[in-house]
């Protein structure tokens, strides 16, 4: 009942806040940030499980939740088409994998064939930055 009762607040409160995540403002990217894959390399044949090491140029990185200028965290999207749309969170599935730890590199199981990677940075709420900070998109080839 409680958390019933808890519920029914916040949901009153986003309804009449006009809270919504769409109108969040991204911060500010630094002039030169770049992110990058350093290894695998594009166009390489790889084996599962495959570890992918992130760079960051001109940007720290932080856990998510931690408000810190000129910094964020990496997102992984794995054969994404389109980037996320900008002012929103970056969603969390198994195509945009968030590593909000502040990791800089992760092993990854795919499945045998081609992949598309690419980094986003994310600030503390997960929103891309302005500009966007993100890598070239890469691809492998998975045996």
């Amino acid at each position: 009942m409680k958390y019933k009762v808890l519920f029914a607040i916040a949901v009153a409160f986003v309804a009449v806040s006009g809270f919504s995540f769409a109108g969040l403002t991204p911060a500010q990217a630094p002039e030169g940030a770049r992110a990058y894959i350093i290894s695998p390399s594009d166009g390489a044949t790889v084996s599962s499980p495959v570890t992918v090491v992130f760079g960051l140029q001109n940007m720290g990185v932080s856990p998510a939740g931690v408000e810190r200028d000129a910094t964020g965290h990496h997102h992984l999207l794995i054969d994404v088409d389109a980037m996320p749309p900008a002012g929103q969170p970056i969603p969390a599935d198994d195509r945009h994998r968030h590593f909000g730890g502040g990791q800089t590199q992760v092993e990854l199981d795919l499945a045998p064939g081609t992949h598309t990677l690419q980094l986003l940075l994310g600030d503390h709420l997960h929103v891309p930055h302005n500009p966007p900070v993100a890598s070239e998109k890469i691809t492998i080839i998975v045996e």
